[in-house]
């Protein structure tokens, strides 16, 4: 899947946003998902999963630093992604539609904490580039 320019430009501003405070919002997202979806900790059962947790910061920054990368490699994610897509696949085995839903959690922290830059264009393109960074991440399970 390829990305327009204006969908780019969208993509790398926000990450421009977030990639300051990737611990902190990434923590937010997995607590929005634990809360919301209470199902997906039994992958985080070793984790300490209460609000402000050093593993949720580690953990969210891990996923939003994973994110960042993938921006910048729009135009080859799959090169971009092989090695975290072999890590879900084979050895987590994490259930494909977790990342749905998380996907729908950094959305939605995204647009809380960045409304001004957060409009429709930014929102459209970002849930594109989720959505293909989790299809790439779970292309390995088929």
């Amino acid at each position: 899947m390829t990305f327009s320019d204006v969908e780019k430009a969208a993509i790398v501003g926000i990450w421009g946003k977030v990639s300051g405070n990737v611990n902190t919002l990434g923590a937010e997202a997995l607590e929005r998902l634990f809360l919301s979806f209470p199902q997906t900790k039994t992958y985080f059962s070793h984790f300490n999963v209460s609000h402000g947790s050093t593993d949720l910061q580690s953990h969210g920054g891990k996923v939003l630093a994973a994110l960042g990368d993938a921006a910048k490699h729009l135009d080859n994610l799959d090169g971009a992604l092989s090695k975290l897509s072999d890590l879900h696949a084979y050895n987590l085995r994490v259930d494909p539609g977790n990342f749905k839903l998380l996907s729908h959690c950094i959305l939605v922290v995204l647009a809380s904490h960045f409304p001004a830059e957060f409009d429709a264009t930014a929102h459209a393109a970002w849930d594109k580039f989720i959505a293909v960074v989790s299809g790439v991440l779970t292309s390995k399970y088929r």
